[in-house]
């Protein structure tokens, strides 16, 4: 008769083999067995009758060292040799100096992906525009649907490159989240929140990307110029969609589309004045000094700023009514308590779409080139500055590309090269636009009735 195999319950020293571990049994307390090849690798037997692998080690020297467990896995995820292993490359470390324990436990408490995420976030909320967070945020959510549960520093380049792979086919997109998953990077490190490490965008190509910077020519400002006047005046003329039903539509000669006068002078001012859309959008009148030709932004993209008037810009609002705070004013809203609450024009769309298309500078053109942005207007006034021989450094002060020193708000004299360079940049626009003066020294941008 084959002898019955002995069972173990409690503390023993043995091989630990597959064999060995079929033969354990839970006892009454919690008892560990030791492996004899090498010291220090145990399985921790529960009453429960869970096992797991640990290395049990002394971290230090001498008999007052403290004693370490580190845990390596269960039994039932993990085979005798594979652990073994695990223990003999923790007691190489223990030699050189190393914890194993304390290393596996900032592992764990090391911030995923989708943490440092957050944290990121926090900082650019309370450090930037509301504007940079929420591009911020949608690129780096992006980068969440693949990234998000893994532990940040073990995201590696090869991560980052099938991200970026992966959205080929919105180059701009997956270049703006390559940048910003660098910058949270580089963030984490500074701020300790994970530990020095190779930043994982390093070394990723980045897509080429077609240039959207448009300048207008003299022959397009002048189709601007008219199609603005045409708007503000008689009207853009227009046809039915022949795809569409129209009933009742007006004679041909009643056909027309006109803008308001505020939709005109924004359109004008964006050009005239290099400033962003919602610094000519959200402009109260708190912040237009006429007597010394200046905007005073109170929050622009870059924080405050100051923007020199040139004159047409100037006549521009002298000759503007006011209709309430906002320069170019919006549809008031009416509160729950019957107040009405003055907003600012949210955009130009529907008004820039139509001066566009007269202008011949819309997208169903052929040329998909000739279409110009809002934002092209900003581009178009440094480009007027540029080729007037103007120095980069005063169009990059003239459009706020540099954070201005203190005193540079009162810069405002006759003779500061920033007034000349902006009257010269007004005066070849309006020139360009085909307007006639009014009076001396100012450029009006309507023409007069004769």
């Amino acid at each position: 008769m084959a002898k019955k195999e002995q069972t173990i319950n409690s503390a023993i020293t043995s091989e630990i083999t597959l064999n060995l571990i079929k033969r354990i049994k839970p006892g009454e307390s919690e008892y560990f067995v030791s492996d004899t090849s090498v010291s220090g690798f145990v399985i921790r037997v529960r009453p429960t009758g869970g096992m797991t692998y640990y290395y049990i080690y002394r971290y230090g020297s001498g008999r007052k060292a403290p004693t370490r467990k580190c845990s390596i896995g269960s039994i039932n995820k993990v085979t005798p040799d594979e652990a073994r292993k695990v223990a003999r490359r923790y007691a190489a470390e223990v030699v050189n100096g190393g914890d194993p324990a304390k290393a596996k436990s900032a592992d764990k408490a090391s911030p995923t992906f989708d943490m440092l995420k957050e944290s990121f976030l926090d900082s650019v909320d309370a450090k930037h525009k509301s504007t940079t967070y929420g591009l911020y945020s949608h690129w780096l959510g992006l980068a969440s649907q693949t990234l998000g549960r893994k532990k940040a520093k073990d995201v590696d380049a090869g991560d980052i490159e099938k991200l970026h792979v992966g959205m080929k086919e919105k180059a701009t997109t997956a270049n703006r989240v390559l940048s910003t998953i660098s910058s949270m990077y580089t963030w984490g490190m500074s701020v300790k929140e994970i530990p020095k490490m190779d930043n994982p965008c390093g070394g990723i190509k980045k897509y080429a990307e077609d240039s959207r910077e448009r300048y207008l020519t003299n022959e397009e400002l002048s189709r601007l110029g008219d199609a603005v006047r045409e708007a503000e005046t008689d009207g853009i003329p227009w046809d039915p969609d022949p795809e569409k039903k129209v009933e009742h539509a007006p004679k041909p000669e009643n056909r027309r589309i006109t803008i308001d006068k505020f939709s005109a002078a924004a359109i004008r001012l964006f050009i005239l004045t290099g400033a962003r859309r919602g610094e000519i959008l959200k402009l109260k009148w708190s912040n237009v000094d006429l007597e010394r030709s200046l905007l005073f932004l109170d929050d622009s993209k870059t924080r405050k700023k100051t923007i020199i008037l040139n004159s047409p810009a100037q006549y521009i609002l002298h000759e503007l009514p006011k209709m309430g705070m906002y320069v170019i004013p919006g549809e008031p809203k009416t509160l729950p308590d019957g107040t009405v609450q003055e907003r600012p024009r949210s955009d130009l769309k529907r008004p820039w779409h139509h001066v566009r298309k007269r202008a011949g500078l819309d997208a169903s053109a052929d040329d998909p080139n000739v279409r110009v942005r809002i934002h092209d207007l900003r581009h178009t006034h440094a480009s007027v500055g540029v080729e007037a021989n103007l120095s980069l450094q005063i169009i990059g002060k003239l459009l706020g590309h540099t954070q201005a020193k203190t005193t540079e708000r009162y810069a405002h004299l006759a003779d500061d090269p920033k007034r000349r360079a902006s009257d010269l940049i007004g005066s070849k626009i309006v020139d360009a636009m085909g307007d006639r003066p009014r009076r001396q020294n100012v450029h009006p941008l309507r023409s007069e009735k004769t």
